[in-house]
């Protein structure tokens, strides 16, 4: 069978048969995979995490890290400048920067979990990859809202932002599996996050910031620069109270589809000091306040 013949019936393959089968099969197969980048035009690792189900303790180590990044790296290398979509984990900056620097048509970036990724490697992803389209930055803790910035400025057609942290009101699902220390670093800023986000992603049609700790200071800022959105997902943003959600999401005329923050905070989990008094804390957590 000739190269050309070999590499149109690996386009027929997942990404495990292609990697572990075909390229791993004999050198004339690698040769033909590798011919054609546009084999490689995808790199999804997301099935096999979720395969799994849970979060597992084994990613969040440096060994882990090191063999996604030389699948991240490998990638790139093979698409040729053709790489469209990247949904990995647990990736590092050397490895995100070197895809990033070869990949001018990434459209999909999903590096969540992500805990050795800082805003220097996401300035490279947001002067090299301007087709951004979706980004899921999701419980990386090392990217700020400068990140978001340089990414909205840079990447004009982004429609798509997801920003996730772990549940910080309940932590329990996570402990001995995240590192403690990474569980309590979890982003403080969400104000600053959601205003970068009002004035440098205006496209957004579809936000997701489970757990963020922005205030309704931050919702309206979103929802007087964000005017496309169809979809906010605002699950577990404590923060916030029923009123503040009707009031900043009333002028947003094209939404379809809200999530809000829907569940029953016991007051033994919080000190009363939080919020100085307990009429205010009543306000913010009673039953009825998040109900959809």
């Amino acid at each position: 069978m000739t190269p050309a013949c070999l590499a149109e019936a690996f386009s027929r393959l997942g990404l495990e048969d292609l990697w572990r089968g075909a390229m791993a099969c004999c050198r004339s197969w690698r040769d033909a995979a590798t011919s054609r980048p546009a084999l490689f035009a995808a790199l999804d690792l997301e099935p096999a995490f979720a395969s799994i189900g849970a979060d597992a303790a084994e990613w969040w180590t440096p060994a882990f890290q090191r063999r996604v990044d030389a699948m991240l790296r490998s990638a790139s290398s093979l698409a040729a400048g053709e790489l469209r979509e990247v949904r990995v984990r647990h990736c590092s900056d050397d490895a995100l920067t070197f895809a990033a620097e070869r990949s001018p048509k990434l459209s999909i970036l999903s590096i969540r979990s992500s805990p050795s990724v800082h805003d220097l490697s996401m300035l490279t992803v947001s002067s090299c990859c301007r087709m951004l389209t979706e980004l899921d930055i999701s419980y990386c803790y090392e990217i700020s809202y400068k990140s978001l910035e340089m990414i909205g400025q840079n990447c004009p057609n982004l429609i798509v932002l997801k920003r996730n942290i772990f549940n910080w009101l309940d932590s329990s699902e996570h402990v001995g599996i995240v590192p403690d220390d990474y569980l309590r670093d979890c982003p403080q800023d969400g104000d600053r996050e959601a205003i970068a986000v009002s004035k440098f992603m205006q496209k957004l049609k579809h936000l997701v910031i489970r757990f963020s700790k922005l205030s309704v200071v931050g919702l309206n800022a979103i929802s007087g620069g964000c005017k496309e959105l169809e979809v906010l997902d605002l699950y577990g943003c404590a923060n916030l109270t029923l009123r503040g959600i009707q009031q900043a999401t009333s002028n947003m005329k094209n939404l379809k589809e809200l999530e809000k923050p829907n569940f029953y905070i016991p007051r033994s989990s919080f000190h009363m000091g939080r919020y100085g008094h307990w009429q205010l804390y009543d306000e913010r957590f009673q039953t009825n306040v998040f109900q959809i």
